[in-house]
């Protein structure tokens, strides 16, 4: 089997690029398993009804259950065809469920790769502060009811940012990555009286890593732990908290390359 990092579309075919916006809930996560409810599957099985032809799609990361994408990037070796890329758009998304749509597509380089050509990627986390929970919010956003400090939350952000290894802030998918360690090259907080954002601008991250760190900045928030905790945490392998925080908040926002 070719190196998928290395393959290239063979004399008959293009590399067609999508980004790709859907709604997780309903789903199991973006890459391919057995069952066929991931986002993955859905746009492979929209080809497939397309073509006649079954269509690999490689997606620039995973996102897991629940998980939501507003400029998720993929790539698929499609047949020389007169098909535009607004076609493609159109054609894919008149397959596709109303939760998963494709956004933008363009012919791209052979050398171009959705997951080794990337750069960085930019996901965004949403909490709702307060004690009631806008019905319309569910499923987009963690409810936390207890008090939260701004100040806390723009502290513990900033712990994050620079090269760290996160081996702390991390899971266990099955196989081991290369390396832990991750440059974050921003973290920035928006506050308001019952909703806060923060957006974490990074070269890479770990399985359930985002959730990790909000997790962590949630619980320094709330005076549960200390900031110094974290630094320690990311200095060393010492034992701490590894509160995950839930995936219905977490959205990937785009991905660099």
């Amino acid at each position: 089997m070719p190196n998928e990092k290395h393959s290239a579309p063979r004399d008959d075919r293009r590399r067609l690029k999508l980004i790709v916006a859907y709604d997780g809930a309903p789903f199991r996560g973006w890459q391919s398993q057995a069952g066929g409810e991931t986002i993955q599957d859905r746009v492979e099985t929209a080809f497939e009804k397309i073509l006649g032809e079954k269509i690999r799609v490689h997606g620039a990361g995973r996102t897991d259950a629940g998980v939501h994408a507003l400029g998720q990037c993929a790539h698929a070796d499609v047949p020389l065809t007169k098909l535009a890329p607004i076609d493609w758009r159109n054609a894919l998304n008149a397959s596709l469920p109303a939760q998963i749509r494709i956004v933008r597509a363009n012919f791209v380089s052979q050398h171009f790769h959705a997951r080794f050509s990337a750069r960085g990627k930019v996901y965004r986390y949403r909490i709702v502060r307060g004690d009631v929970m806008p019905p319309l919010e569910v499923g987009r956003a963690w409810h936390v009811i207890e008090p939260l400090s701004d100040d806390l939350i723009r502290s513990a952000a900033k712990v994050f940012c620079g090269t760290h290894d996160f081996a702390r802030f991390s899971a266990n998918r099955g196989s081991a990555p290369e390396s832990t360690v991750r440059t974050i090259r921003s973290a920035r907080v928006r506050t308001a009286k019952s909703w806060l954002v923060i957006e974490f601008d990074g070269d890479g991250f770990l399985y359930k890593m985002v959730r990790m760190m909000v997790g962590a900045i949630v619980r320094c928030a709330s005076g549960k732990e200390s900031t110094e905790s974290l630094r320690e945490r990311l200095r060393t392998p010492a034992p701490g908290s590894r509160f995950v925080a839930p995936a219905c908040g977490l959205t990937l926002v785009r991905v660099r390359y």
